[in-house]
């Protein structure tokens, strides 16, 4: 197994990336889609352990570290990665755009795989930076886009660097406190660490305050960059929390159901489908935090499951939308209706993936999704609890509602309503299954209820309505106040180094201040005349005056 373990998965999916621009589209696209194929079986192979241990700047470092969390991610990823690359292929999308997206994999790879937070910060820095570069390729709105999500990331980035840092200084080592022979405990020591920690990782997963970016970025690129987004910085983020807090903890878990109701609920207003999904993002990685957050087994292993699945339903969600956008050229449900009869695949697809999403019995989601809710339940945080149900019951009204509009109604006239989806449900019992179908009907009868009300409330803003324009005049005011005093500081000096100069060529010209008034120096004012000629001495003594000042001035 040696072979396995010599290089990290991620390198060869970097050197992929940077050989496609260089190549023609079909051998691009079919040589990215085979080394994505081989992560998943490599993934699937390599034996647990950490390997290619090194030093780093004089500190421990572990390239590739394999267990049973960055197995999953490793599995996962390459399967994705794999079925995008294909997407990309088949939805027009260029070389070089297929190679960023490739970058932004590998560099994910070589976060899931770290042993050692000095190793895992470095490939998140760098995710941001090719997921950046994957946004802007498309050009107009999504270069604005991409400045913001660039912005947000490396703030969150620096939070998560300063909760390493700090870390660091109390533990003495980076590597892991899961590797074995590491004796410092398990996850970040100390309480300011972990804050910072959790509000660095928060961006990534975004926490409700902090998770704007991700419904205004998703929707802008090429529909192909859309499907690779969705997956790889979201659960790579819920990677490091686990990370970060792997024995839960009880502020984390409440900010998931958090996190689960408002994307839920936002989710509802919208009309533009991509930012519609993007929102169920925020959702349903809120019950994957939900799990990490909540200290028992049963939630860690329905977090991770909840992440696999969530891949697996959330970019086949991408897929279908995109494959509508593709088509009909347009991006808004009010734009777009009755393409079931025109789209029977992709309307199969869609229903899958959105039952799937929704936690109905029989799909994916029903079990990794309930048991995050039955851990919920059995440590009676109740409060959780309702909030994991209400999420649910928000994305079940959502998928009716992009499933009704999409594929169903016909604009100015009368047409089917949609089929029922579930909300999440728990393990496959029978009380579960009966939560499952009782919440179904509550979410499909609000839907039909409040259908024209959330048609009149798209477009509500959202928490970036606020505190964008307050950043944006408050860092030009900032700025412009920098400037401003910057620039009167620099007329003082030339100023004083105007009149400094023209003293050296004219010393008789410099004045001074008495008591009896305003005088020139070496005037008699009886006889009207310089007694006297300033020497060359003096003009010299002058100057050393002046830089002695200035030296000190600048030393102090």
């Amino acid at each position: 197994m040696v072979e396995f373990t010599a290089v990290p998965p991620a390198v060869p999916v970097l050197a992929v990336a940077a050989l496609i621009p260089l190549l023609s589209r079909r051998v691009g696209h079919a040589l990215g889609a085979l080394v994505s194929a081989g992560v998943m079986a490599w993934s699937f192979l390599v034996p647990e352990g950490a390997y290619l241990d090194v030093a780093f700047l004089g500190f421990d470092a572990v390239l590739f570290n394999v267990d049973g969390f960055s197995r999953i991610m490793g599995i996962v990823f390459g399967l994705i990665g794999t079925a995008a690359v294909v997407y990309s292929y088949y939805s027009d999308a260029e070389n070089v755009q297929t190679a960023y997206a490739l970058s932004y994999v590998g560099t994910s790879l070589g976060a899931v795989f770290a042993g050692d937070w000095l190793t895992l910060v470095f490939f998140w820095e760098l995710m941001a930076v090719t997921s950046t570069l994957l946004v802007w390729d498309y050009g107009g709105p999504a270069v604005r886009a991409g400045f913001r999500y660039a912005l947000l990331h490396g703030i969150g980035g620096s939070l998560l660097i300063a909760g390493i840092v700090w870390h660091y200084a109390a533990v003495g080592t980076f590597l892991f406190g899961s590797l074995e022979g590491v004796d410092h405990a398990a996850g970040m020591a100390g309480t300011v660490p972990q804050i910072l920690a959790a509000l660095g990782i928060g961006v990534n997963v975004g926490f409700v305050g902090l998770h704007a970016w991700l419904p205004d970025t998703y929707p802008r690129p090429h529909i192909a960059a859309s499907v690779f987004l969705c997956v790889f910085t979201t659960k790579t983020g819920v990677y490091g929390m686990y990370r970060a807090f792997p024995d839960g903890h009880v502020w984390i878990a409440y900010m998931g159901g958090a996190m689960a109701v408002f994307g839920a609920s936002m989710a509802l207003l919208q009309n533009d489908m991509r930012r519609l999904l993007s929102y169920h993002i925020q959702s349903q990685v809120g019950y994957m935090v939900a799990g990490v957050g909540i200290p028992a087994a049963l939630a860690t292993s329905g977090a991770f499951g909840h992440v696999y699945n969530h891949i697996l339903y959330k970019s086949l969600l991408f897929m279908t939308v995109g494959a509508v956008i593709y088509r009909t050229g347009e991006e808004s449900l009010k734009k777009v209706g009755g393409l079931a009869r025109e789209m029977p695949v992709t309307a199969l697809a869609f229903t899958v993936a959105a039952l799937s999403i929704s936690g109905f019995p029989g799909f994916n989601g029903f079990v990794s999704k309930g048991m995050v809710v039955e851990a919920a339940h059995k440590k009676h945080w109740d409060a959780l609890w309702y909030l994991l149900l209400a999420g649910g019951v928000g994305t079940f009204m959502s998928f009716i509602k992009l499933g009704y509009y999409v594929f169903l109604h016909v604009p100015d006239s009368e047409t089917e309503s949609a089929g029922s989806r579930g909300p999440p449900g728990g393990p496959s019992t029978v009380p579960h299954i009966q939560e499952v179908l009782v919440l179904a009907a509550i979410a499909l009868v609000g839907f039909f209820l409040l259908k024209k009300p959330l048609q009149k409330l798209a477009g509500v803003p959202d928490a970036d309505a606020a505190y964008e324009p307050l950043t944006f005049y408050g860092t030009r005011g900032v700025v412009r106040g920098v400037t401003e005093a910057y620039a009167a500081v620099d007329r003082a000096a030339v100023a004083l180094a105007s009149a400094t100069m023209a003293a050296a060529r004219d010393p008789s010209r410099v004045k001074r201040y008495a008591p009896g008034g305003r005088e020139e120096i070496g005037m008699d004012p009886e006889q009207g005349r310089a007694p006297m000629d300033t020497t060359i001495g003096t003009s010299i003594l002058i100057l050393t005056v002046v830089l002695t000042v200035a030296l000190v001035v600048l030393l102090a």
